[in-house]
């Protein structure tokens, strides 16, 4: 019997050091087909974003289009970019790094619209990253809501609380609005939050193994992993950090590792509250699926060996 084809998975991105992880995670796992890399403010600007993106490809050994989206949300004025958590150029302490690719001549929403309408429920969107790009796709094309195969999203929390503010985290806090359009549109997502991502950890040890077994990017993770566990240490007091984006990854491959939950989910867009996400039984909007608990070690492990 033939083996099932490989997902075809472009991930829409703000590198960013747990991006990055994700990104590798995705060129090398042989369920995956990353068809491409859409880009976005957030961890760093969309401009440094684009580049990093491009960085990323090209030390995984792939050739890929990279798209880059705007330089702010939607409807708000751009909040900070986490500099103190990735690094001012997103790898950590890394000053910079060279890119030899350019940019796709398409914006990311022209990007996302032509793909999912060239293979029909074929494509999943992983957003590792705020959904300024996604929304704008729906905007271009609302027929993307048919045409694409799932869209899996890093962000939100539904019992966890936030990370960029009290209520909110971090990718829905960048483009509240931006957030609650994909929510509310008629696509399959999964949204993989803080209610299961802060639960997933690498240590040390583990980034010192990547290294050992995998000198080139193992070991350019192992780096950048340094200023990243430097901020957790900071907020935790243990020396470790969460595995955010490439849960998202992961549950796009393998949801079982997943409990997910379906139900109506909006965000709030103005005050205090402004990027929380919240189930609202009542709205008028399709279901989401959202994850409330994870099988930890079998994620954590599957992120390991694939290096």
């Amino acid at each position: 019997m033939a083996g099932k084809s490989p997902v075809k998975m472009i991930i829409d991105t703000d590198p960013g050091v747990d991006d990055a992880m994700a990104i590798q995670f995705a060129l090398l796992h042989r369920d995956i087909e990353l068809i491409g890399l859409t880009t976005i403010f957030g961890n760093v600007t969309t401009q440094t974003a684009t580049r990093n993106a491009l960085y990323l490809a090209e030390l995984g050994g792939a050739s890929l289009p990279v798209a880059a989206g705007p330089a702010t949300p939607l409807a708000i004025e751009p909040h900070p970019i986490g500099d103190f958590i990735h690094g001012k150029q997103g790898f950590g302490d890394l000053d910079t790094v060279d890119a030899k690719g350019a940019p796709a001549p398409l914006s990311a929403a022209e990007f996302l619209v032509r793909a999912c309408a060239a293979a029909p429920g074929q494509v999943t969107i992983c957003a590792v990253a705020p959904l300024t790009n996604l929304a704008l796709a729906l905007k271009l094309d609302p027929g993307i809501a048919k045409t694409v195969g799932q869209v899996v999203v890093m962000g939100g929390s539904v019992n966890a609380g936030g990370n960029a503010s009290r209520y909110a985290e971090a990718n829905i806090w960048h483009d509240p609005h931006a957030a609650d359009k994909v929510f509310a549109a008629d696509w399959p997502v999964r949204m993989i939050g803080l209610d299961v991502t802060n639960r997933i950890t690498c240590t040390p040890a583990d980034f010192e193994d990547l290294k050992a077994r995998s000198p080139v990017i193992g070991g350019f993770l192992h780096h950048i992993s340094q200023f990243y566990m430097d901020f957790y240490q900071s907020r935790r007091g243990e020396r470790a950090c969460a595995l955010h984006d490439p849960a998202a990854v992961i549950a796009a491959i393998r949801p079982d590792l997943f409990e997910l939950t379906a139900a109506p989910l909006c965000v709030a867009l103005e005050g205090d509250e402004a990027g929380k996400t919240y189930v609202d039984a009542d709205a008028d909007r399709s279901s989401c699926k959202f994850a409330s608990d994870v099988d930890i070690e079998a994620v954590k492990d599957l992120f390991l060996k694939v290096f």
